[in-house]
């Protein structure tokens, strides 16, 4: 890791406007043809309010995150997560995290931190991301 990391540490929040494009774009991106991420009256057909985030981009999401704090040259040994709120357009998704445990494994230096990524109805994505240096 390119700094010294405790247990404690809070990550600096960051937000992230959710757009039509955004939602669309990544679902396409991460090969998700589910039509409830790319069109609207399907999606308000099977009971959401819109479209929504699909969850290989709210794990994508969680690893930018994280290695954005931390640093691009760590690397990842695990996500877990799990939905809450979906996260629709004309929404903010906000993430905060904080420095849950860091450990010693095979001589290097593994961080556990707990994430977070809200949007006005709830946590949209509640998990934690594993790092070594």
């Amino acid at each position: 890791m390119t700094r010294a990391i405790e247990a404690g540490d809070r990550l600096p929040e960051w937000t992230l406007p959710i757009t039509p494009t955004m939602v669309v774009s990544t679902a396409l991106a991460t090969r998700d043809f589910q039509d409830v991420h790319h069109d609207r009256d399907r999606a308000q057909a099977a009971g959401s309010q819109d479209i929504f985030v699909n969850i290989l981009t709210s794990t994508a999401l969680c690893e930018r995150y994280v290695t954005e704090w931390a640093g691009t040259d760590v690397q990842i040994l695990g996500i877990g997560i799990r939905l809450g709120a979906p996260a629709y357009p004309y929404d903010t998704l906000t993430f905060t995290g904080e420095v849950a445990e860091v450990s010693d494994e095979g001589g290097r230096g593994v961080a556990t931190i707990k994430v977070t990524g809200a949007v006005s109805s709830g946590s949209h994505v509640i998990g934690t991301v594993r790092v070594a240096a």
